[in-house]
């Protein structure tokens, strides 16, 4: 069997899968098995993936009728024989040698999670930002003994994961969502022991129109409530929602009001988002501005944290457009 299973999921993305796929392929880790989720592509992405798989006897290709992206990572979870997991989203690529690299440490540590820093990316390949977590590395961190861990990037696609975590657990990701990694990272953590985090960038975030970061829909931004409502019905189940409260107050602060109101305010200065996402905030941790973690928001969160409590909209888009 293989040690590593690679989940790929792809859905219409026809000019970039064979450039994703042979960055797996390719990795100075050869022990692997690169599942192809085909989520019912109406281009020619199913083609390709099937092209590669008479290719390399590693690839293996599923094609399902579509159900989104968790839905797909849920199908390669459960074909997949390895006793890691990573996944990788079909539109970016891997550093070679970051598999080998986050299997050794996994291996050496026996951490359920290993995270490792990436970048993103535009059309043309250049580099436009590095994203590397603020924590001790390549030592295992109790997760229970370091909560911060659970303020670091949710992303499914940066982390090397025991299958086991998933398998023991039932946890899933859900379907057809936006925001679906943030929902499912918690509570794997939440179900984790320890952690590591490499030095190395290992992952590529390309940056494209149709991205949820690029997204104009600025409606389907409500879904990041219900993701949060989701999280903390979770953890109130697990008889967690006390003991982790100051990390939740603090995700729900960044994610549900600072980064999604940003997110509304850069389509539409006076959508009424804005004030549900505040409504929500204050009606969930009303002790928000006492919280331990505020100074990790660095001084530009500050400032936009500052000027959304004033409600000062237009100021917060215009400087926005004068960065662009």
């Amino acid at each position: 069997m293989p040690k590593t299973s690679v989940i790929m999921p792809v859905y219409n993305v026809a000019p970039y899968v064979e450039k994703c796929a042979r960055s797996v392929l390719a990795q100075t880790e050869q022990d692997l098995e690169l599942i192809l989720v085909d989520d019912g592509s109406t281009d020619s992405s199913g083609a390709l993936c099937d092209g590669l798989s008479k290719e390399d006897p590693r690839v293996r290709v599923i094609h399902q009728e579509n159900a989104g992206l968790g839905g797909a990572r849920n199908r390669g979870i459960e074909e997949a024989l390895g006793e890691y997991l990573l996944f990788v989203d079909s539109d970016d690529w891997l550093e070679p040698g970051i598999l080998e690299s986050a299997r050794k440490a996994a291996e050496k540590t026996g951490a359920d999670l290993v995270f490792f820093n990436f970048r993103t990316v535009d059309e043309a390949g250049n580099a436009l930002s590095e994203f590397r977590e603020a924590q001790p590395k390549n030592q295992p961190l109790s997760i229970a003994e370091h909560k911060d861990i659970y303020l670091a990037s949710p992303c499914a696609w940066n982390k090397l994961y025991r299958a086991a975590l998933f398998r023991d657990t039932g946890i899933r990701y859900p379907g057809r969502v936006w925001y679906e990694d943030i929902r499912t990272t918690l509570k794997l953590l939440l179900a984790a022991d320890r952690a590591v985090f490499l030095d190395d960038i290992g992952y590529n975030y390309l940056l494209r129109q149709g991205s949820i970061t690029n997204n104009l829909n600025a409606a389907r931004n409500r879904e990041i409530i219900e993701a949060f409502q989701d999280i903390l019905s979770y953890f109130k189940a697990q008889k967690k929602a006390e003991e982790y409260r100051e990390e939740l107050c603090y995700l729900t602060l960044l994610h549900e009001y600072l980064t999604a109101s940003v997110r509304v305010l850069r389509i539409e200065k006076h959508h009424p988002l804005l004030e549900e996402f505040s409504a929500y905030l204050n009606g969930e941790f009303p002790e928000w501005k006492q919280n331990k973690y505020l100074p990790r928001l660095g001084k530009k969160r500050r400032l936009l944290l500052f000027l959304l409590e004033r409600k000062q909209y237009g100021l917060i888009s215009l400087l926005f457009r004068i960065k662009g």
